[in-house]
């Protein structure tokens, strides 16, 4: 289907068919924290209504890595988590520290910003 020209994503739940496009808005979010606190930063953002729909780090060699997350509910990012625990592979941030970019994506502006208010009052959100 792919090849075909149709858009299909590679998340960590298989593959699947992007939703039809809504308004949207969009930010990228700077964050650091240890691994133990990637559930809280998850839940905090999809509880405020936003999607996680990426995780980026910069790599000294390779540049920019991301992973395509696709997290839009508490049940998307339990589900990540026991992949994480299952595969045991290590989450991309573990290669800069903890450092790591999310592109998140919301239906109002301000579901965005009470987000990012909330991750730099738990000491997550780096800007």
């Amino acid at each position: 289907m792919r090849a075909g020209g149709e858009e299909i994503m590679a998340t960590p739940r298989g593959y699947q068919i992007p939703p039809p496009k809504e308004q949207a808005y969009r930010a990228v979010l700077a964050c650091r924290h240890k691994p133990e606190r990637t559930e809280e930063e998850l839940q905090t953002l999809v509880d405020y209504g936003v999607r996680v729909l990426d995780v980026i780090v910069e790599h000294p060699l390779y540049g920019e890595l991301r992973g395509s997350l696709m997290l839009a509910s508490r049940a998307d990012v339990q589900d990540f988590l026991t992949q994480v625990r299952s595969s045991k592979a290590t989450l991309l941030s573990a290669l800069t520290g903890g450092v790591h970019l999310h592109t998140v994506e919301a239906s109002r502006p301000e579901a965005i910003e009470r987000a990012k208010a909330e991750l730099r009052k738990r000491g997550i959100l780096l800007k």
